[in-house]
């Protein structure tokens, strides 16, 4: 069962704990007012946006603020090269490719059509210049040469890009090449790429400054990042442009301000110039209408919490990971939280494991939860404590029951 046992609320950007009146909880920090007097939200238009699909999302919280056509299966062109960018950086992470590895370029990654880095046959490329050939310039011949570096073939590097996806949580995608040349099984969905576009700067930090590259030189030949919102958007610091007759014009972006990471993906636009004006609107509109806040580190601990038949009394009780919340601009101020313990608690407490739940709560309604997991492990304790326990919990319970009847009465 699940019992209600405190309420917090956001101030700065730290949750404070508001004692309710149950002993099930120890306050980890000072209490503080609940704010009387709620102010009303306002909910902007989201931005017109002519493509055949889009999303934007919150890259700390995960949370989306617009989208239209998310879950729609599309061609994803281009834009596939960040899964075989991610796959790269893991195996550069893990070590087993180097950047200074030399890559022999083949015939079929020579003669791979669409854009292109411009490398020879049987030249000798450096892993980190492939990968800013991929990154900047969108080189189809590169994308296949670390295919096949990678992996062999295209085709087996094609697995590990579906593997990938499955883990990743993209689970409307399934490629068929590193490159996104039309094929009727080569599929994705913006929700999807979004999802990868998160992973991308979360995982790889890294690597995901090429992304801000304008410009990459390669045999003398001097190419500009298509991505245009480099250009004209001075938040924007990624991610990467696709285009074909079947996909039309899409746009993976993403963009800081004040600590605040967004990223938008358009699929399906009918031009260049649309693609970039239209992300460029629904970024302003997020950054325009909503905050980010991180209200807990991960592994803090929250409060103690009672545990009954162990070796302690109580123990720690926190959020695994850092918690971002997104919310309406100015509305930090008016969010609650609750915590749910599950009761009663009995030793063992295993750490890491949940024993209740937090709600985030704006204008009552929920806008975010996360489980309440042990930060530490309570043993079960010997049978005098047991015996101890088992009367204290009785009498804890008849008086929890006493409290109610006057409370309602």
């Amino acid at each position: 069962m699940l019992h209600r046992v405190k309420l917090f609320t956001l101030t700065s950007l730290l949750l404070t704990l508001v004692l309710t009146g149950t002993s099930s909880l120890s306050l980890a920090n000072e209490v503080i007012p609940i704010p009387l007097k709620i102010q009303p939200m306002i909910s902007p238009a989201v931005p017109n946006i002519d493509a055949k699909g889009y999303i934007l999302i919150d890259a700390n919280s995960g949370k989306v603020l617009a989208e239209k056509n998310a879950d729609a299966r599309m061609s994803p062109a281009s834009l596939t090269k960040l899964m075989s960018l991610y796959i790269i950086s893991s195996a550069l992470k893990s070590g087993s490719i180097h950047a200074d590895d030399k890559v022999r370029i083949s015939t079929k990654a020579w003669k791979t059509g669409g854009s292109r880095m411009f490398v020879k046959v049987n030249d000798e490329v450096p892993v980190k210049d492939l990968i800013r050939g991929i990154a900047v310039a969108s080189g189809n011949d590169a994308s296949v040469a670390m295919a096949e570096y990678l992996a062999g073939t295209e085709e087996a590097f094609a697995s590990i890009m579906n593997a990938e996806a499955k883990a990743l949580g993209m689970t409307s995608s399934h490629f068929m090449d590193g490159t996104g040349l039309p094929n009727p099984q080569h599929y994705s969905t913006a929700r999807d790429f979004a999802t990868l576009a998160q992973a991308l700067t979360r995982d790889y930090p890294e690597d995901y400054k090429l992304f801000s590259e304008k410009w990459f030189t390669y045999n003398n030949i001097r190419q500009p990042n298509r991505n245009r919102l480099l250009w004209r958007y001075q938040y924007a610091d990624g991610l990467k442009t696709g285009h074909t007759d079947d996909a039309g014009y899409c746009l993976v972006a993403s963009a800081v301000k004040d600590g605040m990471r967004l990223i938008s993906v358009i699929m399906g636009a009918p031009s260049d110039e649309s693609r970039t004006e239209d992300s460029i609107r629904l970024l302003t509109y997020g950054f325009r209408f909503f905050e980010t806040q991180k209200l807990y580190r991960g592994g803090s601990t929250l409060a103690e919490a009672r545990v009954w038949k162990g070796t302690k009394g109580e123990f720690p009780v926190g959020v695994a990971d850092d918690w971002y919340v997104t919310l309406p601009t100015g509305q930090a101020k008016n969010v609650q939280a609750k915590i749910s313990l599950n009761e009663p608690l009995s030793a063992p407490i295993v750490k890491g494991q949940t024993y209740g739940t937090v709600d985030i709560v704006l204008n009552n309604q929920v806008v975010a939860s996360k489980p309440l997991v042990a930060l530490a492990d309570v043993s079960k304790g010997g049978m005098i404590r047991g015996i101890s326990d088992s009367m204290s919990y009785r009498f804890h319970k008849l008086f929890t029951k006493s409290d109610e009847k006057a409370n309602n009465g």
